[in-house]
């Protein structure tokens, strides 16, 4: 199939919200999906129209376990974009999922209200966040795993 077939074949950025409106909506359920080729099985993170492994078009969603590594993170002390400003400051992370896909995401402090206590490739799950926050702002939240 040739770049110009694949433009005609659907395009593709069409619909944002189709896109990623299944993620948002599970996120408010509490529940973090990724998609998944309904052809290789491949799982695919970030949404995309086509499946970057066969390329098939052919797309689903499948909740994921939520536990991964933190590939790595930062703390946004100052500076953030003007929509984060009131919440400086803010951890974001790298995690890679068990099942293979990474992702963005943010991070929860800990208990003393900082993120001192993470580190590159510690274990981490999802752990959601308030519906009034993922209706803001839809991302996927983790924490340390305990134990």
């Amino acid at each position: 199939m040739s770049v110009t077939n694949v433009l005609r074949d659907g395009g593709y950025i069409q619909n944002a919200e189709e896109l990623t409106g299944p993620f948002g909506a599970a996120l408010a359920e509490g529940k973090l999906i990724v998609q998944r080729c309904l052809d290789c099985s491949a799982l695919i993170m970030y949404p995309k129209y086509r499946c970057p492994t066969c390329f098939s078009g052919n797309l689903g969603w499948h909740q994921v376990s939520g536990a991964g590594t933190l590939a790595t993170f930062t703390i946004l002390r100052y500076g953030p974009p003007s929509s984060f400003d009131v919440e400086a400051p803010y951890c974001i992370g790298i995690v890679k999922l068990d099942e293979g896909p990474q992702l963005m995401c943010r991070m929860h402090p800990g208990s003393d209200g900082t993120w001192d206590h993470y580190v590159c490739e510690q274990r981490v799950n999802f752990v959601p966040a308030d519906a009034a926050e993922v209706a803001e702002r839809p991302a996927a939240w983790f924490s340390a795993a305990l134990g």
